[in-house]
């Protein structure tokens, strides 16, 4: 009974592992080289099974050998009879026949293309030795290129899309989709809340912008793009444009990531005693009203607040409309700051400037009249001088 559980468990361990061993057409495989002949290279492709793909597809133009042993390549699997596990790296790089590329079309196998020339719609392109192609502007990256000249003569990665006895189609941008999709799983997987990451701006919007984060693209919101109030993206922020940013939410479930620009700029709020000190004067605009003040931008997104007793000329008013308005400039005196709870106290300049020249007024009043009463004496002073001055006459 023992023995017969043994086979039955045998059996099934082998059937697991032909499953787990079997590749599709196509598949794309990371493989360690393990020995190179004249003609073969020969791969440890895991699963205790060996591949080999031909040494002619690892030469350089000069024909010398780019890998050696105990290498990493990423090859793809070719459908062959028998149990032949064969791997090529690219279609196209030797003598590729129409056989050769149907099955590369079949199985999805990147193809290797010269670009000759443009022609209408697109690009004509060279496989092999000989196999002429056509690839869409649309297919030729993933975003068009301005400068299509720029593409002439070079080599790049393909893929068959159309496979006729006449016309190859081949696109580019489904290569470069899949390595950015690829290169995004990985990036996601690393990224954290908190997180400081670089990116270029790839799109502006009017709630924000896109950025791309090396195959992963994130939403860079309005409100996060700086700590003073964005109007237009577009004043801040230009295509193209390489920015430093914090991740702000992330959900890895719907693969959306978001960024904050302004965290990760110093905060103006922290020097802000320093920057605008009690008594000092400055220049802003008035952002917004309330029923119990005005808002002025001092710069740097840090705002003050204009209470409405300051804003009557001590007359009393029951709205700061009556007195101001929105995007008016004006000029105001530091009042107070509080740090910690980012509140400035601002009086209009005009005001605080009448009342220190009152306030000095007064104060010299009141110097000249203490020196004053100084030199005279009191009224009991005086008497007493007088009538000591009488008895002296008599």
């Amino acid at each position: 009974m023992k023995e017969e559980q043994e086979e039955d468990f045998a059996q099934m361990f082998e059937e697991t592992y032909q499953a787990q061993a079997k590749l599709e057409p196509g598949q794309s495989v990371e493989a360690f080289v393990v020995k190179i002949s004249a003609e073969w290279i020969f791969l440890d492709v895991g699963k205790k099974s060996e591949g080999y793909l031909a040494r002619a597809e690892m030469l350089d133009p000069a024909g010398n050998l780019t890998v050696k042993e105990g290498d990493k390549v990423r090859a793809y699997f070719l459908p062959q009879k028998g149990h032949d596990m064969h791997f090529t790296t690219r279609i196209g790089a030797g003598a590729a026949g129409a056989a050769a590329l149907r099955d590369a079309h079949k199985n999805g196998i990147p193809v290797q293309g010269t670009v000759l020339k443009e022609v209408k719609g697109g690009f004509e392109v060279r496989i092999g030795d000989g196999v002429r192609a056509f690839c869409p502007f649309s297919q030729m990256g993933l975003r068009r290129e301005e400068n299509q000249a720029a593409q002439i003569g070079k080599s790049f990665t393909f893929k068959i899309t159309e496979c006729g006895d006449r016309n190859v189609v081949v696109s580019r941008k489904v290569i470069l989709e899949a390595e950015r999709q690829e290169k995004a799983q990985s990036l996601r997987a690393s990224l954290e809340v908190g997180m400081r990451v670089k990116g270029t701006v790839t799109s502006i919007q009017k709630f924000g912008a896109f950025v791309d984060l090396g195959g992963l693209e994130a939403l860079l919101p309005v409100s996060e793009i700086s700590h003073s109030r964005t109007e237009n993206v577009g004043d801040k922020l230009s295509v193209g444009q390489a920015v430093d940013a914090v991740i702000k939410k992330l959900d890895r479930e719907n693969g959306k990531v978001s960024l904050s620009l302004k965290e990760a700029l110093p905060d103006p709020w922290e020097r802000a005693a320093q920057t605008w000190p009690v008594g000092s004067y400055h220049n802003g605009t008035v952002t917004r009203l309330a029923p119990f003040g005005a808002f002025v931008s001092l710069g740097e997104g840090v705002e003050g607040l204009l209470h409405i007793s300051k804003l009557g000329a001590g007359k009393r008013i029951s709205h700061p409309k009556e007195v101001i308005k929105e995007g008016q400039g004006v000029e105001v005196r530091i009042e107070a700051v509080d740090r910690a709870s980012r509140k400035i106290s601002l009086t209009l300049a005009a005001v605080s400037r009448e009342e220190e020249e009152i306030e000095s007024a007064l104060k010299e009043y009141r110097e000249k009249a203490a020196s004053a009463s100084e030199g005279i004496g009191t009224l009991g002073e005086l008497l007493k001088g007088s009538l000591d001055e009488t008895d002296e006459e008599r």
